[in-house]
């Protein structure tokens, strides 16, 4: 998402940080559409983000989702070893691309772009509540670095 003045690029959070996860966890609790598309989903994530651009150093966020709500989200140190049902990996520049509705997080899959370690079929199971997750991430006001 764009901003259109400097009065909102200095309200938008950037991504990634926590405050960025932070507004996206609230987004998703808020969804409705989502909470009914995931409501029989359970499986938490860590969302990989791996350098490229401007972004020097891996990225990870925990995100942990169960029956339509996020139970809790948050930022990694590189310390942090947490073992998830799922693990999310791409890209910087893919990462921006599927925030801004770009690409699809299924077709991101498919076409390599992103990579998945967990339940591929369980995922398929779900591919509204995935596609929602995402589009609910392109609703968060976000500047990218």
């Amino acid at each position: 998402m764009l901003p259109h003045s400097p009065q909102e690029l200095d309200k938008m959070p950037r991504f990634p940080s926590q405050e960025w996860i932070d507004v996206f966890m609230q987004e998703l609790n808020s969804n409705e559409e989502y909470a009914e598309a995931a409501k029989n989903w359970e499986g938490d994530f860590l969302f990989v983000t791996k350098p490229d651009g401007n972004l020097k150093e891996e990225v990870t966020f925990y995100v942990d989702l169960w029956h339509g709500k996020c139970r809790s989200a948050r930022m990694l140190t590189p310390e942090e070893d947490v073992k998830t049902a799922f693990t999310y990996e791409g890209s910087y520049g893919n990462w921006i691309k599927l925030i801004d509705g770009e690409i699809d997080p299924i077709r991101g899959l498919l076409t390599g772009k992103f990579k998945l370690k967990g339940s591929m079929m369980k995922v398929m199971r779900h591919t509204k509540a995935a596609k929602l997750l995402v589009k609910t991430a392109s609703r968060v006001p976000t500047e990218f670095i």
